[in-house]
């Protein structure tokens, strides 16, 4: 007992001292914070989309071909859909870029939203037009730079810009207008003179890669990065690293989501966007550079449960109390945990039991994510299961349900639940010995409480 609690406190204190202040010092830095705040603004938009895309991309084909044959005024339903998902899904860069800037302008106590607008326009600046020739030529956006395919540069226009305007706001580079004036109208005049100088330093960069040839800027910026971002997001190796670090600043009690995912989170997006893609055109294989490591991957194949892959946790508290053989605590703790982790809310179950500085389960907390991403890549891998279309489910979306519903395949549900009993049976044995130890200190506290009464 005294070895264990000995190399408890050495664990904990290679934590405290080593992996606390990286922690601590990341979830500080302002532009993650931005990123992570600016992404989440679209989610609502994302979800709306992938609704529309899973029903245009349902596994059943009369249903489908009924959506594609039943039109109206030349127009289908099955296009209608599509408009919905690109006026949603499909705007995820621009959405991102006006998130990213804003959040990251209130942080200095300026005005988001004019930051955030600012963003937008030199968003569209950047992005390259499509021009229709005829006698009325008009000028258009690709969808594809609007979206998951923009969201890199939309990440660098929205920390630039917002970072821009709040410099010339609390350096009082702005118009001021008298305090009679309304706020709305106050703060028009104040971003003038930023947003003139944001907007035409973006005008500045897109002159040069058309002058030069180069392209547009979000293909440049997307060769450039890819080979090691693809390092990062797309390989089953960075993966795996991800994991293991989301998972060790849960363990200490910091939302690992927030500073790990908040990273890798853009190529994941971006990843399901490209398929989106292929699964509009019908060509989502690997052969058609389609991607396994997407955010549905993560969200509904890796953590279910939440951090850590908690689901299987709960489940074995839930086998432990139901065969009678847990501690009071766990008996008290599994209906609180159960229906949350089946939501994949996690927190009852990170401190309450607790995860948290638990040294006890720290092996499969940081275990269980990393094999159900492996048990996942390689059933996508060799076929078995379909890669995710690019709809992306609620995060509260129950596993086996969401499965299916990002793979437009039971396959999708049937891995889950493959993913859910291994998660159990690496759970199991660390959880007996933290039943054993809080049975042996009800005990004792039993053992006390009668000498005190005797």
């Amino acid at each position: 007992m005294d070895d264990k609690d000995s190399s408890s406190r050495g664990l904990n204190g290679f934590i405290e001292k080593h992996l606390m202040p990286i922690a601590i010092k990341l979830g500080g830095y302002k532009w993650l914070v931005a990123i992570r705040d600016g992404i989440a603004v679209a989610m609502p938009l994302i979800i709306v989309g992938s609704f529309f895309m899973i029903l245009n991309s349902f596994p059943v084909h009369q249903f489908t071909d009924w959506l594609a044959n039943t039109k109206i005024n030349s127009v289908s339903i099955a296009q209608v859909f599509a408009k919905i998902t690109n006026g949603s899904f499909g705007l995820l860069g621009v959405i991102g870029a006006f998130g990213i800037a804003d959040s990251y302008a209130k942080q200095y106590h300026t005005d988001g939203k004019s930051a955030g607008i600012i963003a937008v326009a030199s968003f569209f600046v950047v992005t390259p037009s499509i021009f229709t020739g005829g006698k009325a030529p008009a000028e258009g956006m690709p969808y594809d730079y609007l979206g998951s395919k923009g969201l890199f540069i939309a990440i660098i226009i929205g920390l630039v810009s917002g970072w821009v305007f709040q410099w010339f706001i609390n350096k009082g580079i702005r118009i001021k207008m008298p305090d009679a004036v309304p706020p709305a109208i106050s703060d028009s005049f104040s971003a003038l003179i930023p947003g003139a100088v944001i907007v035409t330093f973006w005008g500045v960069i897109y002159a040069i890669f058309a002058f030069a040839g180069w392209g547009s800027i979000h293909d440049v910026f997307l060769h450039i990065f890819s080979k090691p971002l693809s390092l990062l997001g797309d390989t089953i190796g960075g993966t795996l690293v991800a994991i293991a670090l989301n998972s060790i600043f849960w363990f200490v009690g910091i939302h690992g989501g927030n500073v790990i995912n908040t990273i890798f989170s853009p190529i994941w997006l971006i990843n399901a966007g490209a398929n989106s893609k292929l699964t509009e055109a019908h060509h989502l294989d690997l052969a058609h550079g389609a991607h396994i490591i997407t955010q549905p991957f993560m969200d509904n194949f890796v953590y279910m449960g939440g951090g850590g892959a908690t689901l299987g946790l709960v489940l074995a508290i839930g086998i432990l109390v139901f065969m009678k053989r847990s501690s009071r605590q766990m008996e008290v703790l599994a209906p609180l945990t159960i229906t949350p982790g089946i939501f994949n809310i996690n927190e009852p179950t990170m401190f309450g039991l607790p995860v948290v500085l638990n040294t006890t389960l720290i092996i499969p907390f940081i275990l269980a994510p990393m094999v159900n991403a492996l048990t996942t890549w390689g059933a996508m891998k060799a076929g078995w299961v379909p890669l995710t279309t690019g709809s992306l489910a609620t995060w509260t979306m129950p596993p086996i349900i969401s499965g299916f519903l990002v793979t437009s395949s039971v396959m999708g549900s049937v891995l889950q639940a493959v993913n859910i009993v291994i998660d159990v049976l690496i759970y199991l044995p660390f959880l007996l010995n933290l039943n054993k130890q809080q049975i042996v200190e009800e005990k004792g506290d039993d053992a006390k409480k009668a000498a005190a009464n005797n």
